[in-house]
């Protein structure tokens, strides 16, 4: 996975981190979380905010 693959981020995210409510996590948190993924080869400096703001809405709508 690369930063680019949003959806299949917070699936991921789902799925390891199935009792956190995603609107409690920070940005800090969020993406050392991503960079700990097993399948996630995605540079840690090709990050920011907006990209973690949408992996999280995208997080948030794996609860529905």
């Amino acid at each position: 996975m690369q930063w680019a693959d949003v959806t299949d981020i917070a699936i991921e995210l789902f799925e390891s981190h199935p009792d956190i409510d995603p609107l409690t996590v920070n940005f800090v948190d969020l993406r050392q979380w991503i960079l700990a993924l097993p399948e996630f080869e995605g540079h840690p400096d090709h990050c920011g905010e907006k990209l973690l703001e949408a992996i999280q809405a995208a997080w948030i709508d794996e609860l529905d």
